[in-house]
Parts: structure tokens; sequence; C-alpha cells
């Protein structure tokens, strides 16, 4: 059957680009780089395919009479829309693109895992590459480190390790190594859930796989079984997935202003200040 695995799944195999694969630490000195081919050319489809989706309502954008895939989009730009504005702040544009995009890549890419194992040995699901999932998330903090360095400015970036606010500062002095260690584990949740749920997918197909070949009798059976798990997971686990890497990357830019209300503003840059609405004049009498 098609569906069906021929091996289990596990490390992705690597393709040396360079070097003999020897490496000296003492002298902090690497020799070996691999690529996983695998990946990439996954990831290179759901890549063009994202941008394919992109480009194609782009071209056919039409306000008055909008399409189906239209209407979908818009649905989901809308929403993302709202939640920047209301986790973040009005301003914060910028995030409306990236979370997006980040949302429909990573559905995209999901649901190529609809597509026969045995089609090819070089597309497989991307997110179930920790690599990839790793590479993600690592972008996604650092733009999230920049906007809260940008948004705060440099003391009020500083503060936020010293949080709960609240608590006297000879208290949130204890707190800081915490606040760090919660910063730096961030990335490493955020891509371990995708890539933990992706590859236990594909682990479920292998384990179907077997069944299906051990049950000769029960092949019908089997074959109804791994079709109707290939559609719950993909189509309903890698959308799931989807949407919550896609939420909590917005989330994330609304932590990164945290302590911003706190100090009403007095750590943040002239810009912040700028935007607020002057105090009306009061009236004198001569």
């Amino acid at each position: 059957m098609m569906y069906l695995a021929e091996a289990a799944p596990g490390t992705h195999p690597l393709t040396s680009i360079c070097g003999d694969g020897s490496a000296s630490l003492l002298v902090l000195r690497f020799y070996y780089c691999a690529i996983t081919l695998d990946t990439l050319v996954s990831s290179g489809i759901a890549i063009v395919i994202t941008m394919a989706i992109a480009f194609y309502v782009a071209r056919q954008l039409r306000p008055e009479k909008p399409g189906k895939l239209q209407m979908v989009l818009e649905l989901l730009l809308g929403y993302v829309r709202g939640l920047v504005r209301e986790s973040v702040a009005e301003d914060a544009t910028f995030i409306i693109p990236i979370a997006a995009t980040i949302g429909l890549y990573i559905l995209v890419a999901n649901w190529l895992e609809f597509f026969p194992l045995a089609f090819s040995a070089y597309v497989r699901p991307a997110n179930a590459d920790l690599n990839q999932t790793l590479a993600m998330a690592l972008v996604v903090i650092l733009i999230v480190q920049w906007y809260s360095i940008r948004a705060l400015g440099w003391v009020g970036y500083l503060r936020r390790f010293t949080k709960p606010f609240e608590l006297p500062i000879w208290a949130r002095v204890l707190f800081i190594p915490l606040n760090i260690l919660e910063e730096l584990i961030k990335p490493i949740t955020l891509s371990l859930r995708l890539f933990g749920n992706i590859f236990a997918g594909v682990l479920m197909v292998y384990l179907l796989s077997l069944w299906f070949q051990a049950a000769v009798y029960w092949a019908p059976v089997s074959v109804v079984g791994l079709v109707l798990w290939k559609f719950f997971d993909v189509f309903f686990v890698g959308s799931l997935q989807a949407f919550i890497f896609m939420l909590l990357t917005v989330m994330y830019f609304g932590a990164a202003r945290e302590g911003l209300e706190e100090e009403h503003g007095a750590h943040a840059p002239a810009s912040h200040h700028a935007d607020r609405a002057p105090a009306a004049p009061t009236a004198t009498s001569n």
C-alpha cells in the first residue's frame, strides 16, 4: 500500500558537503558540515507552495467578489491582526506578516505529510526534523528580543529579567536566574512541541504499517484505520500545531513588552511617549 512506512522513523540521514567528519574540541576547530537533504527538499517544496498560494491570491484579489481561498486567507489574516492588536500593540503591525506567514508555511508543510511516503525518499514531513523546528523557533525568539529592546530600551529590557515587578527589589534579584532560564527555554519548548507532535504522527504510521503487514486477514480494516489516522493526524493535528506555533509567536511578542505599563512608560524610548495624546490645556482666567 502507498501509505506504508518502509522503515522506522528516526534521525534524518546527513549528507556531508565538506570536511572529513572529524573534529577537534581542544582547538575549537570543526571540519565536519552536513545537511539533511530530505528536510531541505520537503521544506523547499512547502516554501514554493506557500509562496504560490500567496501570489495566486494576490493576483486574483477581488474585494467586491472574493473567492473561497481569498476568504480563508483573509479570515486568517484578520484573526492574526486582531490578536496582535489585543496581545501586543496597535502599532506592532510588522508582527502580522511574520505570524501569518509562519502559520501558513507550517500548515502547508504539515499537510504535505498526507502524500504517500513512497512518493519519494526525499519528501517527508519537514517538521518531523528538530533542525527545522528549532531553526524557526530561534528566528522567532531573536526577533522577539530585538522588539523588546526597541520597545523598552536597554534599561527596560534588562528590567524584564527582574519580574515579578510587584516584589521589592531585593526579592526580584533572586528571580533573575529563573527569568533568564525561562527566556532560554522558549525556543526549545516552541520547537519541541511542533517536532514532537509531527514526529509522533510519522511514528504512528510506521506502527500501523507493521500491524497491516502482520494482520493479513484484517487487511481491509488496517487500510481503513491507516487512512483515517492520516486524515486525523495531517488535517487536524497538523493544522492545530500550525495554529499553536503562530499563536505562541504573537504571545511572545506580547511578553516582550512586559514592564512597559508598570513603569508608566518611564523606560520606554521617546517614540512611545510621542504616541500619547497631549494633555488638554487648562483654562486660565485673566
